[in-house]
């Protein structure tokens, strides 16, 4: 009998998919893409959000072929990267507005983008996700400083003020990210060097209950 995803993975897959209904409706892209801030920070993230529930769903034997040549999550992670840097552009943003197929490539980007994070990220480990985070993250405070400091507007749909806040949220998040992943770091590497540590102090127990066997004898 072949191994399925697993229940949680079928209810997350039918959740993303339910997700993505929401999102296709018409109300539902009017409300989001009213703001350049919920254009960007909110339909962007769930979009990913749904492509990282259906990458869970994925069967192994899908999840072994996909690892072949994304070896420690590196193709994966440069992939999802390239397509954010191409989403922040503002001629994307506008361009998504008025045209249905951009509006698609840039809704199944995303959910491509999410799906990559989910089985990129924890094969990439410390090395690769410090290096992809520390090429995202600084990309997105430099468009966020572009938006909040531009005294023009850069997205023909959008209002200056709206791009300001835009570009100030995106730095705020951007350095928020980088202290959450820092304190991660921090613990993960003390919790490696706590289990190093361990073995050393149970042979030590073991040597002494060993020396004092005999005189027990």
């Amino acid at each position: 009998m072949k191994a399925g995803p697993s229940l949680p993975a079928r209810l997350g897959a039918l959740a993303a998919l339910a997700l993505l209904a929401l999102l296709a409706l018409p109300v539902a892209r009017q409300a989001l893409e009213a703001s350049m801030s919920t254009h960007m920070l909110l339909q962007y993230p769930l979009l990913a959000l749904a492509g990282c529930l259906l990458a869970a769903a994925l069967p192994p034997r899908l999840l072994a072929r996909l690892q072949r040549w994304n070896a420690h999550g590196i193709a994966g992670l440069f992939a999802s990267a390239m397509i954010l840097s191409i989403l922040m552009i503002p001629r994307v943003l506008d361009l998504a507005l008025v045209d249905g197929r951009i509006a698609l490539a840039k809704a199944l980007a995303l959910v491509f983008c999410g799906a990559a994070l989910r089985l990129s990220w924890r094969p990439a480990g410390l090395l690769v996700q410090g290096f992809y985070l520390g090429n995202v993250l600084p990309m997105m405070a430099v468009v966020g400083n572009l938006y909040a400091s531009s005294p023009v507007r850069v997205c023909n749909a959008y209002l200056l003020g709206d791009q300001a806040r835009l570009g100030q949220l995106l730095i705020w998040l951007s350095a928020g990210i980088a202290l959450a992943w820092g304190a991660m770091l921090v613990r993960t590497l003390m919790q490696r060097e706590a289990v190093f540590a361990l073995p050393d102090s149970t042979a030590a127990r073991a040597v002494t209950a060993e020396s004092a066997a005999p005189e027990s004898r």
